[in-house]
């Protein structure tokens, strides 16, 4: 099945406030001293307030992500019935596969309005079924898959360590591409509600949040819902998402593991303005998450400690790996609220 090009909605007109955060041209990065240079920058641009970055030049170009956004597209396209029948187990801990419309409560009695689909990495502890539409595009998938983690993530990864002054590869070690954990490709949808139905949600699509893994990238979003804020700062501000960019967030993994210094970013979805509020919100992310290589221990570095974040005590420490400790933060943090297959069907 050919897919038709993917056509991305237009950018709202409303005025909004949006946050203003760093970009990170990632061609710098494979001319010489680039990596430095890059690392340098994250120190002058105070990464560590609100915990997202844009990147640019990211190796792939705009047909590779469209397509990826067609695919998306034709998923949520198929019947209810087939997307059921891959449904993730959820309640275990793991999203390998389809997250039904309306499987968590945001508040008691009422249901949420999305539905994604993930795709974990292509090794064999991730194999399970896929649609044949997935099937038949697996090969793009993958190479995308892949290139935005063992490319553009590692990047990232090694920029971050050597601002740290840590070894080059030590977070990459924890999150390599051929270990066991959860990272993938989310195919994701919010599906648009009435002016009366966002009162009722008090414009909420879903709460206040960080995520729990190594780090996200979010591509192109004309539909604005998203929002962030600085960790000292009660006030919200719209992420603008433009093409040509992917925006960044830094997850919790990477907050434990600097002792605070990197900090988690905080975001929220809410009900778009008024001109796109009728506009079903297609996204494309991909989930960086610790392995079973990561043991979930603080790290120290000379930057750290003189920057006050340097590691004074073990008992925050777990004899646990990076992909336990993102499971078990599944199955505690959301697995009780899960509403089983056959009700979200109705």
């Amino acid at each position: 099945m050919d897919l038709p090009k993917y056509e991305h909605p237009p950018e709202t007109k409303c005025p909004l406030k949006y946050a203003d955060i760093v970009t990170i041209d990632l061609s710098e990065y494979d001319r010489p001293g680039g990596k430095e240079r890059l690392a340098q920058k994250f120190k002058q641009e105070m990464l560590t307030e609100k915990g997202f970055f844009y990147i640019t030049n990211i190796g792939l170009s705009q047909e590779e992500i469209d397509l990826q956004f067609a695919i998306a597209k034709a998923f949520f396209e198929l019947p209810e019935e087939e997307r059921l029948r891959h449904r993730a187990p959820l309640e275990d801990g793991s999203y390998n596969g389809y997250r039904p419309l309306g499987a968590l409560s945001l508040f008691p009695g009422m249901k949420d309005t999305l539905e994604f689909y993930s795709i974990f990495k292509f090794i064999p502890q991730s194999e399970r079924s896929h649609p044949d539409l997935i099937k038949q595009y697996s090969m793009e998938i993958e190479r995308f898959s892949r290139f935005m983690h063992e490319n553009v993530s590692f990047k990232l990864l090694r920029i971050l360590a050597t601002m740290l002054e840590l070894p080059e590869d030590q977070f990459v070690d924890g999150n390599r591409y051929e270990d066991e954990c959860d990272s993938s490709i989310r195919y994701m949808l919010y599906h648009a509600r009435s002016q009366e139905e966002n009162k009722t949600f008090d414009d909420i699509y879903f709460r206040g949040h960080t995520d729990k893994g190594t780090m996200t990238f979010l591509f192109q979003q004309p539909i604005a819902a998203l929002q962030v804020k600085r960790a000292n700062d009660a006030e919200w501000e719209y992420l603008r998402i433009p093409a040509g960019s992917v925006a960044v967030n830094i997850a919790d993994t990477l907050q434990f593991l600097t002792n605070g210094y990197l900090k988690s970013g905080i975001h929220r979805v809410i009900a778009p303005p008024k001109d796109q509020m009728h506009l079903d919100r297609l996204g494309l992310l991909y989930f960086v998450r610790p392995t079973d290589k990561l043991r979930w221990k603080a790290l120290d570095s000379p930057f750290l400690q003189k920057e006050g974040c340097g590691k004074t005590t073990t008992e925050n420490d777990k004899d646990v790996s990076g992909l336990d400790w993102w499971r078990a933060g599944v199955k505690a943090r959301k697995g009780a609220n899960y509403i089983s297959s056959a009700a979200s069907t109705t």
